[in-house]
């Protein structure tokens, strides 16, 4: 996945240039090159390169085959659609708003100017309406999705101070993916069963029994296993939105090595990820064991999701989809 190189920047007026990702106007030194400094109000690096805004881009062409495939299978079990909405109807969407305004911090285009100006260009990236996003205190590197008429975003606080102004439009961009791909019902009742699954709360949440009824109708385990692939779609539009594979990849290695990934040799940890894939394919042991691990995870491995994107890029679907919407 080579880098882009470009030439020293020509620009439109003497010292300035205008950001690409969100339009802000910044003055720039005299012999100015491509990304020696960043955007004052987006914070991502100044370039001269374009960058494409998607008008009439459908979920069905960026979604995984596993996450349509897992998706189908939900589908399939009677009942689920109606189940999942009573779900949510009883815990109450709102409970989910009310939540977050009193325990986050709100992003605004006051407060974390920098991270509203991200959400605003992934949303005009993928032609999405912009959701309200907060920020909460929480030491778990991670981001979700949640509600269905007004869906919000959650970031973690981790996750900011871990990584840099590309890696963060990146996880933005991908739950913004969420809601561009419709998965916001789905996605929200899956958290939701995680929850009262994983804390053992479920008689504490308004709506247990209908969470009961969930898990006996077979849709929890079916639920739960399309919400770990439906996270690959979202990386193939994080991806649209960034259109530089590499911040995908370099933000996989630090979700997979920590603090630890100053030190990890980059072009080593992608060869891991086609290594990953290639025995994934060829080896039903090494399948069977990834998808058992796997089982109990909120999102597919981060070495599982590079490898992803690696093949989509490196197959040409990638390319051929933004040549698509030139």
């Amino acid at each position: 996945m080579p880098r882009k190189k470009s030439d020293a920047l020509e620009p439109r007026e003497p010292n300035s240039i205008t950001c690409r990702y969100c339009g802000q106007k910044n003055s720039v030194k005299p012999g100015y090159q491509n990304r020696d400094a960043n955007c004052g109000r987006c914070k991502l690096p100044l370039s001269d390169e374009p960058h494409k805004k998607f008008h009439d881009l459908h979920k069905n062409e960026y979604i995984h085959p596993a996450d349509a495939k897992a998706l189908a299978a939900l589908k399939a079990i009677p009942g689920v659609d109606s189940a999942l909405k009573k779900l949510l109807e009883w815990t109450g969407e709102s409970a989910i708003r009310v939540m977050f305004m009193a325990s986050a911090v709100k992003v605004t285009p006051n407060q974390c100017p920098d991270l509203y100006a991200k959400l605003e260009i992934a949303c005009k990236t993928l032609g999405v309406e912009q959701p309200d996003m907060f920020v909460q205190q929480n030491p778990i590197v991670n981001a979700f999705t949640g509600g269905v008429e007004k869906p919000i975003i959650v970031l973690h606080s981790a996750l900011v101070e871990r990584l840099n102004d590309e890696e963060t439009l990146a996880v933005i961009a991908h739950e913004v993916g969420h809601i561009h791909a419709e998965h916001v019902l789905y996605i929200t009742a899956a958290r939701l069963i995680e929850f009262a699954l994983n804390r053992s709360v479920a008689a504490l949440l308004p709506g247990a029994e209908i969470v009961k009824l969930i898990v006996s109708m077979g849709v929890a385990s079916a639920l739960l296993a399309w919400a770990r692939r439906a996270e690959l779609s979202c990386d193939r539009a994080a991806l649209m939105v960034t259109q530089d594979a590499h911040v995908i990849g370099k933000t996989m290695m630090k979700l997979a090595g920590g603090t630890f990934a100053s030190k990890i040799d980059y072009d080593l940890f992608l060869e891991q990820g086609r290594e990953f894939k290639k025995q994934y394919d060829a080896s039903r042991l090494d399948r069977f064991w990834a998808d058992v691990m796997n089982a109990g995870l909120s999102h597919p491995f981060p070495i599982w999701r590079v490898a992803e994107i690696l093949e989509w890029v490196e197959t040409g679907q990638y390319e051929e989809l933004m040549a698509k919407h030139a």
